[in-house]
């Protein structure tokens, strides 16, 4: 046991040393590169992005209240006015609850009329107006959850049920307005601070080649996504001739203006393995540094890098990056 002892300390010794000397081995390594000092450029600054079409309106004709429908007034692909009728449900509830308002509403103008003459009292005065309001709002809301008009003009997206069918919470229908279009376009966090709203551009679809939509910044959302790194912009889209409809893929290039920043070739940019991080080597006092980096605007074969540690004057290794460790001495080549 006492020999198994010393030769496993014997062992852990050995390991020690050999871990050791593999740190100083490191710290020795020379390695050949090649690099170029990085100067500002003027870039013409634009980012293309795509997104899903929605209807700026849309809305689920559901009532608050299950019962049976007494009739659908439309039908999947119809076109629809503000203030056309869609759906009416049963009207026993609401024609019960209307009849009771007639009688509070008599009986209130008839209980007003004696206070003023003395011979009723103020609390039969406030009983029978505390019943009117409780009655009209109970029929204003069974109005609503009875007949349903369209708020706005637009087409029937969806239909879930038929004439006489119980309903049981799904939608009856889908109203989704078409003259107007929204898109929702997630931008990098980098360009923040240059989308305005009010900022106009146009979008383009595959379905119509060289044509193009005008568009127009609506919203610009005021959080980034802390998983994405990007931010919302919602983008209104008139579109009066009703070509583009929702569900369709569109692009658009939005240019930003011109900018001075730096840009390396994009062969130099290394990428984290397993992540989607990105980082660059620079050549500080003879040794490598490893920099984090945000990848801007893209130009055939070089990229827009973003760090801190990224200013003009840099010395950034662009060949041989890929053996390299943070921390190993440097051999710049011609």
């Amino acid at each position: 046991m006492k020999k198994f002892f010393i030769y496993s300390l014997a062992a852990l010794s050995l390991m020690a040393c050999g871990k050791k000397a593999a740190t100083t081995e490191e710290k020795e390594r020379v390695e050949q590169v090649r690099t170029t000092v990085l100067q500002p450029r003027e870039i013409e600054r634009e980012i293309s992005v795509s997104a899903n079409l929605q209807g700026y309106l849309t809305l689920n004709v559901a009532p608050s209240l299950t019962g049976k429908i007494e009739h659908i007034f439309c039908e999947v692909g119809d076109k629809v006015i503000a203030g056309q009728d869609l759906v009416r449900m049963d009207q026993t509830q609401y024609k019960t609850t209307k009849f009771s308002f007639l009688n509070i509403t008599t009986e209130k103008t008839r209980v007003e009329q004696l206070f003023r003459t003395g011979s009723a009292t103020q609390q039969q005065l406030d009983q029978i107006e505390t019943q009117y309001i409780s009655t009209k709002e109970q029929l204003d809301f069974l109005q609503t959850n009875t007949y349903f008009k369209a708020p706005f003009a637009g087409v029937i997206a969806a239909k879930n049920y038929e004439d006489g069918e119980l309903y049981s919470g799904q939608p009856i229908l889908v109203l989704t307005q078409i003259d107007k279009l929204k898109a929702l376009v997630a931008i990098p966090e980098t360009y923040f601070p240059l989308f305005k709203e009010g900022m106009k551009l146009s979008l383009t679809s595959e379905i119509y080649p060289g044509q193009s939509f005008p568009a127009t910044v609506e919203v610009v959302y005021p959080t980034i996504d802390a998983s994405s790194h990007t931010f919302q912009v919602k983008v209104v889209v008139p579109n009066g001739k009703q070509l583009l409809r929702p569900g369709m893929y569109v692009n658009t290039t939005i240019g930003l203006g011109k900018a001075n920043t730096i840009v390396a070739p994009y062969q130099a940019v290394e990428k984290l393995v397993g992540a989607n991080d990105r980082y660059v080597f620079i050549n500080e006092g003879g040794v490598a540094k490893r920099v984090s980096v945000t990848l801007g605007q893209r130009f055939d074969q070089d990229v827009e890098i973003i760090a801190p540690e990224i200013v003009p004057g840099v010395e950034m290794v662009t060949v041989g990056q890929h053996k390299l460790v943070d921390g190993v001495k440097l051999n710049v080549v011609e």
